[in-house]
């Protein structure tokens, strides 16, 4: 255990995590400006380099997409960098990264907007106003979210516990070369259909997350299975299943497509809420 808290303490350095950040907003910056010279070789010379195969060139407001990816890849790694904290510590910073991967996607869909008379309730503008009302939505439900475990009642720390964190700090490990991987096979793979392959698909936001998502689904359920040791308390073992399965709904979501994908991510995130405030209860009364 010790060794576990040594390798842990090493890896998320105050001077490592400054440095993966540091790295992450130069990489933003760098991905921005290449962003916006292909849009503009591109609408200048009238040249065909990945339009005809993604959105992503028809305005510099699409450039936006860029940036907005690696700091959604920062926040992944800060999730990892919570989780041995508290299972709702890490179920927050998953509810974060989705408002950002919709702010994302708004970046995207901004340049295909219709702002012709007979057009205002076309398939993209609606698309675009599910999609800012979800923001909010989602935005608001992590308030109350951050809220209602700010004011719900902490046990002390115990040597169980403490053991148990040690393992979830174990996983954390593991899953940060896990995360770069991720990172170099999604863009890898996202390169090729997009440069070089014909065979493009149009669901940008699942590229890294579907994944992602997948990896922390068997991560929880993992924690959860360790935490049997630890605890014999009902409403904790119910509150940690319940966050499996709203992790489970935002995964979905990026399967479905429109007003149903919306619908899941926000039901996904209605249902993590209603079980942590059904678990304070719990705890109120205990």
């Amino acid at each position: 255990m010790n060794r576990i808290e040594n390798l842990h303490n090493n890896v998320f350095s105050k001077k490592n995590v400054e440095l993966f950040e540091k790295n992450i907003m130069l990489l933003a910056v760098i991905g921005f400006i290449i962003h916006l010279l292909l849009i503009f070789i591109e609408n200048y010379y009238t040249l065909d380099i990945f339009s005809s195969r993604t959105n992503l060139s028809s305005n510099p407001i699409s450039a936006l997409y860029t940036p907005f990816t690696f700091i959604l890849v920062y926040e992944a790694f800060l999730l990892i960098y919570y989780l041995p904290r508290s299972f709702t510590t890490s179920v927050a910073k998953e509810y974060e990264i989705i408002s950002l991967v919709l702010i994302r996607k708004i970046f995207k869909d901004i340049p295909e907007i219709s702002l012709e008379p007979d057009q205002i309730l076309n398939e993209n503008n609606l698309q675009l106003m599910y999609d800012l009302l979800a923001v909010i939505v989602i935005f608001y439900l992590i308030y109350l979210f951050k809220k209602t475990w700010v004011n719900t009642p902490k046990r002390k720390t115990n040597k169980n516990l403490e053991k148990f964190i040690n393992y979830k700090k174990l996983l954390s490990i593991l899953l940060v070369p896990t995360l770069l991987i991720l990172c170099f096979v999604n863009f890898y793979e996202w390169f090729i259909q997009v440069f070089i392959s014909q065979s493009y698909t149009d669901n940008l936001n699942g590229v890294f997350f579907i994944d992602f998502f997948t990896i922390l689904i068997l991560v929880d359920v993992f924690i959860l299975l360790i935490s049997f040791q630890y605890t014999e308390r009902y409403s904790q073992l119910i509150r940690n299943t319940g966050f499996i399965i709203s992790t489970i709904l935002l995964r979905l979501s990026f399967s479905a497509e429109g007003l149903y994908s919306i619908l899941l991510l926000i039901l996904g995130v209605v249902f993590g809420l209603v079980i942590l405030r059904i678990y304070k209860l719990a705890e109120e009364n205990y």
